[in-house]
């Protein structure tokens, strides 16, 4: 048996991303080799940066970060010039809003995309936009994170677009780093068993328990649907 198997990551690190990069000798165009999808952060797709000028240049599927202070407008130019003939599979929008913006910010900007007739793909980051500080830690709670991915899936169904996909960062152990959740970690738990370097991540059983509550999510969504279409 053969599988597809695919690696995403973000292109941050332009010197690595570069010296990765090759000219393919068949229809002589440029790619990243280093992944076969590229995404750009939330702090790093100005228009007039390096980051996105690297990715105009390259042929893998490229992914933005969406946060809440993002203008219409600027998300258009973005895709613009990451995608200039609109080909389809070619973009991924990654909404990371947080649970405060994402009801207003990602009807909105699904409107614009709409609007200005841009094929794109939808993916929620419900983790990024959600990140607090408690006891000294960098923290997400659970309860967010979960409630921003029943908004990412409602506000797509009443739009009648398409929720292309989650990004969520975890632990296949039982790390203490994200609040609630399954296990009811607490703040005064973080300090047991915080083991990232950088961001928190859900662990072994909040994870578990978030896919279990996206297959709900994706069979409610289907089921409204169906009845919107009779």
């Amino acid at each position: 048996f053969t599988h597809n198997f695919f690696t995403s990551h973000e292109g941050l690190l332009l010197e690595y991303e570069e010296a990765l990069t090759r000219k393919d000798g068949l229809d002589n165009k440029w790619y990243d080799c280093s992944s076969h999808t590229i995404w750009i952060g939330n702090r790093t797709r100005n228009i007039e940066g390096a980051h996105v000028e690297f990715a105009s240049g390259i042929q893998n599927p490229i992914g933005i970060k969406l946060g809440p202070d993002l203008e219409g407008g600027d998300l258009i130019n973005l895709i613009n010039k990451l995608n200039p003939n609109n080909d389809r599979g070619k973009l991924i929008l990654i909404a990371r809003f947080g649970i405060e913006h994402i009801e207003k910010k990602l009807s909105e900007m699904i409107h614009i995309v709409q609007r200005e007739g841009k094929k794109v793909l939808w993916i929620c980051d419900p983790m990024h936009g959600n990140t607090i500080i408690r006891n000294k830690y960098k923290t997400r709670v659970y309860n967010d994170i979960i409630n921003e991915l029943k908004y990412f899936f409602e506000i797509h169904r009443m739009n009648k677009t398409i929720p292309g996909g989650i990004h969520i960062e975890y632990s296949s152990e039982h790390v203490t780093e994200c609040l609630g959740g399954p296990d009811n970690i607490k703040e005064s738990d973080l300090e047991k068993n915080y083991k990232t370097a950088c961001d928190p991540r859900l662990n072994i059983n909040q994870c578990i328990d978030l896919i279990f509550k996206v297959s709900e999510l994706i069979k409610e969504t289907d089921k409204k649907t169906s009845k919107t279409n009779l």
